[in-house]
């Protein structure tokens, strides 16, 4: 057998796997703890099309000052954008507090 015939064939069939990959990339949208219903529509809008393209989204909301003593309202801000992106998601992540920011992570929802 011609080693270099192999080769060819070898890297034709890599070739052709890497063809079919798809790389899953993490966008953040970031969320203030007091943000705006047109402010909130506006960015659930852009993660519903992140999703939509296949990529995972990871919600952050920063705490700064007095507004570490009120995670809660953070909490029901995070709930309230799982629910606005219910359609195209899944939550993989849900809220939790990391330091000063509350993280979470929506998947998109498999195809079948």
């Amino acid at each position: 057998m011609d080693y270099g015939k192999y080769r060819f064939e070898q890297a034709k069939r890599e070739k052709e796997a890497k063809k079919n990959q798809k790389v899953v990339e993490i966008k953040e949208i970031r969320l203030g703890l007091s943000i705006d219903t047109h402010d909130f529509e506006t960015k659930g809008n852009q993660a519903k099309k992140f999703l939509n393209s296949g990529n995972k989204v990871k919600v952050s909301i920063r705490f700064r000052g007095r507004e570490m003593g009120h995670p809660e309202i953070g909490l029901d801000t995070m709930n309230r954008f799982a629910e606005y992106c219910s359609e195209a998601s899944v939550v993989e992540k849900p809220a939790k507090m990391e330091g000063r920011n509350m993280l979470m992570f929506l998947a998109p929802k498999p195809t079948k």
